[in-house]
């Protein structure tokens, strides 16, 4: 099978699409890890129980003409508190790319499913390159892993651990005064002066870094998640689902807070006939070392700063199927 053109990244349990969901909710193993690609993908059954996936795209959440478009550098010199006007650290050329993240990229899968169908195995190396910080350019590898215990009980798995280079440090304080100065990612593609005021992708607390003038301006953050959905289906109307998490974001550079993440996660699909579904649930958070939840990142005129280490969330929906 061959498919040209923008589709969802490889390999995943959820989706954006509603219906394609135990639950109402994401979980956040996927709701930081890599979306969609745009380019080319080949899947290939070499025998009835394994599948090869090859693909070439041109990042992650990356348009193909930024690939080779440039802009000029409205920061290529900037004034900042007790520094003076300085050539920009970061990206001191009179012009960068658009999205330094869209290049060519890779992705490679492998699928082996049993026999019976009761297990299914998929291991993926995802929109890989060179892994510059980028709009959304992540390293993705990682797999899922589906079995199936009885008409009643089944798994599905999924653990990734992910990567990007060259993000800024928010422990220097020169990448701290480009930002006050500048706006998010002062100095970079994606500041405020390039049009960025929202969603622009996070730096990161680069990990044994100081905040000398001396330290580092970039580092390489990481990022490791794993979640599982536990599903009980007593009858053909009804299934159950308990979904535990664990979720590392040692530099903040996802989440906006370096920590780690516990979650549990309830939920209940009832089908009503061929065309109704509801989906009620009961979710709790855990921030480990640090406050990550009830801010706003995007609140004007200045962030709110999250103060909660947990939070427990209730809700649900309904889906109407035709």
């Amino acid at each position: 099978m061959l498919r040209l053109g923008r589709y969802i990244s490889l390999p995943d349990i959820e989706a954006q699409l509603a219906p394609n969901n135990y639950m109402y909710s994401h979980s956040m193993t996927y709701a930081f890890d890599n979306y969609t690609n745009t380019g080319f993908i080949a899947s290939l059954a070499v025998t009835k129980q394994f599948f090869v996936q090859v693909g070439v795209t041109d990042g992650t959440e990356a348009t193909l003409s930024h690939m080779h478009e440039t802009v000029g550098n409205p920061t290529q010199f900037v004034t900042l508190p007790g520094y003076g006007t300085i050539q920009n650290p970061l990206f001191p050329d009179a012009s960068f790319k658009k999205d330094p993240g869209s290049m060519p990229s890779f992705s490679l899968c492998g699928r082996y499913q049993s026999q019976s169908g009761d297990d299914d195995l998929n291991l993926c190396a995802d929109g890989i390159n060179k892994g510059t910080w980028g709009y959304n350019n992540m390293q993705w590898y990682g797999g899922t892993y589906y079995h199936k215990f009885n008409d009643k009980w089944h798994l599905s798995y999924e653990a990734y651990t992910v990567f990007i280079k060259d993000v800024p440090n928010l422990n220097n304080p020169v990448v701290q005064a480009m930002n006050s100065a500048y706006g998010a990612d002062g100095g970079t593609p994606f500041s405020s002066l390039q049009g960025f005021n929202f969603n622009n992708p996070d730096e990161a607390y680069c990990l044994g870094s100081t905040t000398a003038i001396g330290g580092p301006l970039k580092c390489t953050s990481h990022d490791t998640a794993t979640v599982a959905y536990l599903n009980y289906s007593p009858d053909p109307l009804n299934n159950f689902s308990i979904r535990p998490e664990f979720f590392l974001d040692g530099q903040g550079q996802r989440t906006g807070t370096p920590t780690r993440y516990t979650n549990l996660g309830f939920g209940w699909q009832h089908w009503f006939g061929p065309q109704l579904e509801v989906r009620p649930e009961i979710v709790y958070y855990h921030a480990w070392n640090a406050p990550a939840f009830n801010g706003n990142v995007d609140a004007l005129p200045t962030a709110i700063a999250p103060n909660k280490n947990s939070e427990v969330i209730i809700s649900g929906d309904f889906i109407w199927h035709f």
